[in-house]
């Protein structure tokens, strides 16, 4: 296949090289230009705070990476390390809730054994989702929302639960705060209202999957799946360029297809008055939600928990109550910063010590913010992060902090600091960013559109790129969709 039928992939995130890969196992000659000087989007680990010490720089631990069909079928089990430790997540409890945190283990009955009297009514909202988790995952992240599932028992099973989860109702099942407080701050990784039906749908499948696969920490770090994605495509015949910037179109007349693991905006700039109108309009439309502020610590040993139980859990959702995580929520929505805001924390460090120094201990925090904010939260993080654990701040080495507008500077995709490239709204779930069975292919011949702007949406699970690659193999290549796994040896007779 000559360069002049090549492809050009416009960005090097999970999606971008998840495209890129799948297009040069089928032969196709590819190209991923990245502006940054390094690839990988939201899957970089790097000096962030000070140098020698290592922290993931925008995802940290990966509920889809053991999960989803393009991972599973790149077999990124066998070409990276993942610590998969028995608790999923955590959420500590304070006050009247009592002293004691809220588990979601992998097993989900050791989960139902420590939540009291809510434990059945936990159990019956998981384990028919866990009992048909093949349709789940096909259903959620299986493409457009547009097509008849695989599994309708399985679909069905999740709409019910998003119906109740997400309406006034969510409450109805729950007498006591820690098992709602679970499903809230997993819920809350959407950001979001609380209740609506597209948090409650993110939650139910986030959930499902801490109960079924775990959520798992990559040994060295999230740029260990860049890495393995990197280097398979190059290993067949691909090429990265770092420092390109793409600004226009015509920069890449060069190559037939094009895809672009970018925000709808950067589409719609790059692209310009070559797109149809009805597009640009649709492009237009796509809203962008409330941002994110990220603030790194370094500490001289581990956090200190109030309930020692939350150091083997991987994430910990700092929101309080399930009341109070939407209050916060609410807050945000509104335009406002909360004054206790919910803080998503992450501590690989207790599963990878290998990855920093010794006796240094790297620390990941985020907390929702109204979009574009420009404000210096990590004192409102750090006395959250105190509430629950008191001594945090005597731990803490040093600390930085990257505000929403920072975060949209470091990422062209995340725009006001939205790291979902596109609010999650029932609306733009069903619509992303047009409503269509094959929404990753825009009305220009040979252009498509492969990020999470694109179904099934946020996430570290690289589907959004090959969906569109194999769309661009059938329409583009009339080719099938390669084999993506590692080669098996062949036996030799003699």
């Amino acid at each position: 296949m000559s360069e002049g039928r090549g492809a050009a992939v416009v960005g090097s995130g999970p999606n971008g090289l998840a495209a890129a890969v799948t297009l040069a196992r089928a032969g196709v000659p590819v190209t991923v230009f990245e502006a940054a000087e390094t690839i990988g989007g939201g899957t970089r680990t790097e000096h962030v705070v000070q140098p020698g010490v290592l922290h993931d720089v925008c995802s940290a631990i990966h509920p889809m990476a053991l999960a989803t069909g393009f991972f599973r079928a790149f077999e990124l089990e066998r070409r990276v390390d993942f610590t998969v430790p028995e608790a999923s997540y955590a959420n500590p409890l304070d006050g009247a809730a009592g002293t004691r945190a809220a588990i979601a283990y992998r097993d989900l009955d050791r989960t139902v054994a420590e939540l009291g009297r809510d434990g059945s009514a936990y159990a019956r909202l998981y384990r028919p989702l866990l009992r048909r988790l093949e349709g789940v995952v096909d259903f959620a992240l299986g493409g457009s929302m547009l097509r008849w599932p695989r599994d309708p028992a399985a679909a069905l099973a999740v709409a019910l639960r998003t119906a109740e989860q997400g309406s006034p109702a969510w409450n109805l099942r729950f007498r006591e705060a820690a098992a709602p407080a679970l499903v809230a701050g997993a819920a809350a990784h959407s950001i979001g209202r609380m209740p609506n039906l597209a948090t409650a749908a993110v939650g139910s499948v986030l959930g499902a999957l801490g109960h079924a696969r775990g959520w798992p920490v990559p040994i060295g770090g999230s740029r260990s799946i860049t890495d393995a994605l990197a280097a398979d495509l190059l290993a067949h015949g691909g090429r990265i360029e770092t420092g390109h910037r793409i600004s226009r179109m015509g920069e890449l007349d060069g190559f037939r297809v094009k895809l672009f693991d970018t925000s709808a905006r950067g589409l719609l700039h790059i692209g310009g008055s070559m797109l149809p109108a009805g597009y640009r309009r649709a492009l237009g439309r796509f809203r962008f939600g409330d941002g994110a502020s990220k603030v790194d610590f370094v500490l001289d040993g581990p956090v200190p928990w109030s309930d020692p139980r939350v150091a083997a859990a991987p994430t910990v959702h700092l929101g309080g109550t399930r009341a109070e995580t939407a209050a916060a929520e609410r807050e945000v929505a509104r335009g406002r910063h909360p004054e206790r805001p919910y803080v998503l924390l992450a501590q690989p460090s207790e599963f990878d010590p290998a990855r920093n120094p010794a006796g240094v201990n790297a620390v990941w925090s985020y907390t929702h913010v109204p979009h574009g904010s420009d404000r210096d939260v990590a004192a409102a993080v750090m006395t959250q992060i105190e509430r629950f654990a008191p001594g945090f701040r005597d731990r803490v080495i040093a600390h930085r902090v990257t505000t929403a507008a920072e975060l949209s500077g470091y990422n062209a995709n995340y725009v006001g600091g939205d790291f979902s490239a596109g609010a999650i709204t029932m609306r733009q779930l069903l619509a992303r960013p047009v409503a269509s069975r094959e929404p990753w292919r825009t009305p220009v011949e040979g252009l498509y559109l492969c990020s999470a702007a694109t179904p099934p949406g946020p996430g570290v699970h690289g589907l959004s790129g090959w969906y569109a690659a194999r769309a661009a193999l059938r329409h583009e290549y009339g080719l099938p969709d390669p084999e993506l796994g590692i080669a098996k040896p062949q036996n030799v007779a003699g």
